[in-house]
Parts: C-alpha cells; structure tokens; sequence
C-alpha cells in the first residue's frame, strides 16, 4: 500500500486495501464531511470503493485519459 497512506486521514492510514474500500469517503484527506454529505446526495456515494466505481467519475477519467 505504498504511496497511499498519505492519501487518507490518520485513522485509516495503517487499514488494508479491504478496509479503505469499505471506509466512508470523508476518509480521504481534504474530503470533508460536507463534501462527504454532498456526494452521498447527489449521487449515492457513501464509501471509497462507490467513488472509485462511480460511473460518472469513471466515464470523466476515461475522457481525461484520452485527452491526454
């Protein structure tokens, strides 16, 4: 898990790759719980693992990449 431990608040930062897919996405450093609250209404996300298979967000990456 090198290089993403930093990417999460202190409490999470020791979990496994399991556990940060399960963790709220306020988890994240600079999420906030509002930000958390906003994604949660707009679009269902609650944990990490509903962010990273979002499949608005993944449909963005994919133009981002190819736009590279």
């Amino acid at each position: 898990m090198a290089g993403l431990s930093n990417k999460f608040d202190s409490e999470f930062e020791s979990k496994s790759v399991e556990e940060l897919a399960k963790a709220p996405v306020g988890a994240l450093q600079g999420l906030s719980e509002s930000d958390a609250q906003k994604l949660q209404e707009a679009l269902g996300i609650k944990t990490i693992k509903d962010l990273g298979t979002n499949k608005y967000f993944l449909w963005a990456q994919a133009v981002a990449k190819l736009a590279e």
